[in-house]
C-alpha cells in the first residue's frame, strides 16, 4: 500500500488527542498530510470540523486499538504515527507491533515502565530491521528529563570536560492539572504489579529499560524525605522519577554508555530548609503514598475514583494556559566542571506543553525520515530526535539552554544519587 498520509494522529478524539490535533493544525508545514484516527468516524469528523481552516481535507481513518488488521492498514499507509491512546499497556501493543512490522515511525506519551519493557522485548529487533523508529515518552514524561541530560552531554563533550558523573534534575516549577487518562494508566500498572511478583521486580529495577546494560552503582529509588547534600535543603523524589530516570538510562545504554561509567541520575523536588521544609517534604510523600495505596486497593479505589477525573477528562483551557514548568538538571563532569541545563515551557506541563512536545516529535520524525544514520528500534526522545527536537521546541517558545559554572573543587565530594 502506498503511504498517502504523512502523519496519523491515533486517538484524535480523546482529551490529549484533541490538543495535539490543535497544535498540528497550527504548526504543521503546508503540504503535510495529517490523518485523524480513532474508533468513530462521527467523532473524528467533529474534531476536524472544530479545527476549521486548512484542515478540512485531512483524511479520517477509522481503526480500533483492538483490531490488528485495521491497525496494520493504518501503519502501512502512514509515514509517522502519533499515539495518544492509553493506558498503553492495555491498548498500545498492537499499534506498536504494526508500526515495527511496516517500518512506520511512531511516537507516544507513555509513562508506563511495563509497557515499554514489553515493547523493547518484543519489537526492538524487528523495528531495527524494518527501520521503524519507535520513540516512547515524548511528552512531559520524559522530554525535559531526557533532553536536559542530552544537552549536558553535548556541552561537556564539546568542551572536552569529560564524561558526566552525578546528575540531578530539580523540578523548580510544575503547575497544572491531572487528566483521567493519566489516572487510568496508574491504575493499570498498579494492578499488574500487585498481581504478578515478576512484574513487580521489573518495575523496581532501575535499569528495567536499559536492555541488559547496567550503569553505575547506587541507582535506586528511595521515597523518604531527606536533606540533599549539596543544597542543604529538604527534598523528595519527583513523583515521575521512577519512570523518567529509566528513560534517561535507556538513552545512555542506546548510546553505548556515552554519558560515562560514573553517570548516576535522579530527579528531585526541593521543599526548603528547616522544619518547614521537612514538614512539606513528609506531607508530599504521605499524600502520594496514600493515593497509590488507595488506587491499588479495590475497595478504596471506588471511593478515590469519585474525586478524580474520568478517562477523557482533564483541566480546562484556562487552567492549561495558566500552567508552566521549569526543570534544572545539574551535573559534575569527570574533569570537575559543573553544568546546568534548564528546560522550561509555558502552559500546563502535562497537557498544553505535552501536546506541543508530542506534536513536534511527530513533525521531527517526518522531517528526518530516511536521513542516513537514523536507525530504527525502540528509542528515546534524546536518541531518536536529539538536537532536532531541541531546535523545534525552541521555535515553539520553550527554553532549552545550558550554562557552565566554574570548576567544582574536588574537596566538595560527590552527590549520592538514588
Amino acid at each position: 500500500m502506498a503511504r498517502d498520509i504523512d502523519i496519523v494522529l491515533f486517538g484524535a478524539t480523546g482529551f490529549v488527542g484533541r490538543l495535539v490535533a490543535e497544535h498540528l493544525a497550527e504548526a504543521a508545514p503546508d503540504g503535510v498530510v495529517i490523518g485523524l484516527a480513532g474508533r468513530s468516524e462521527r467523532r473524528l469528523r467533529e474534531v476536524r470540523d472544530g479545527l476549521g481552516g486548512r484542515v478540512r481535507d485531512w483524511p479520517l481513518v477509522v481503526a480500533d486499538s483492538g483490531d490488528p488488521a485495521a491497525l496494520g492498514a493504518l501503519a502501512a499507509r502512514s509515514r509517522v504515527v502519533i499515539s495518544t491512546v492509553g493506558p498503553y499497556q492495555r491498548h498500545g501493543i498492537p499499534l506498536v507491533e504494526a508500526c515495527a512490522r511496516e517500518g512506520t515511525d511512531y511516537c507516544d506519551l507513555t509513562g508506563e515502565v511495563l509497557f515499554v519493557r514489553e515493547v523493547i522485548d518484543r519489537f526492538h529487533e524487528q523495528a531495527r530491521e524494518s527501520g521503524a523508529r519507535i520513540v516512547v515518552s515524548c511528552g512531559f514524561d520524559s522530554v525535559p528529563s531526557d533532553l536536559g541530560v542530552h544537552l549536558l552531554h553535548r556541552a561537556a563533550e564539546a568542551d572536552g570536560a569529560g564524561a558526566l558523573t552525578d546528575t540531578t534534575m530539580w523540578v523548580r516549577e510544575a503547575s497544572g492539572g491531572v487528566s483521567g487518562g493519566t489516572v487510568d494508566s496508574m491504575r493499570v500498572q498498579l494492578q499488574r504489579v500487585r498481581e504478578d511478583p515478576a512484574l513487580r521486580r521489573v518495575a523496581g529495577d532501575p535499569f528495567a529499560l536499559s536492555g541488559g546494560r547496567r550503569g553505575a552503582s547506587g541507582q535506586r529509588e528511595h521515597w523518604r524525605p531527606f536533606v540533599e547534600e549539596r543544597s542543604g535543603r529538604w527534598a523528595v523524589p519527583f513523583f515521575m522519577a521512577s519512570y523518567n530516570t529509566r528513560v534517561v538510562r535507556r538513552s545512555d545504554a542506546l548510546r553505548g554508555g556515552a554519558y560515562g561509567p560514573r553517570f548516576r541520575y535522579r530527579e528531585l523536588v526541593g521543599t526548603g530548609r528547616g522544619a518547614r521544609g521537612a514538614l512539606q517534604a513528609h506531607a508530599m510523600v504521605a499524600a502520594l503514598g496514600g493515593l497509590m495505596g488507595a488506587l491499588a486497593v479495590p475497595g478504596l479505589r471506588a471511593l478515590v475514583d469519585r474525586a478524580l477525573p474520568a478517562p477523557g477528562e482533564g483541566p480546562s483551557r484556562e487552567r492549561r494556559e495558566a500552567g508552566s514548568f521549569r526543570t534544572e538538571t545539574i551535573t559534575t563532569t569527570e574533569a570537575g566542571w559543573r553544568y546546568a541545563a534548564t528546560v522550561a515551557g509555558q502552559g500546563d506541563p502535562g497537557y498544553a506543553a505535552t501536546s506541543v512536545e508530542l506534536g513536534q516529535a511527530g513533525l521531527v520524525l517526518l522531517a528526518t525520515r530516511g536521513t542516513p544514520g537514523r536507525g530504527g528500534g525502540v528509542l528515546t526522545p534524546a536518541v531518536a530526535l536529539g538536537d532536532d527536537l531541541v531546535e523545534a521546541l525552541r521555535a515553539q517558545g520553550f527554553t532549552l539552554e545550558v550554562r557552565r559554572d566554574e570548576p567544582a573543587p574536588a574537596a566538595r565530594g560527590r552527590v549520592t544519587t538514588g
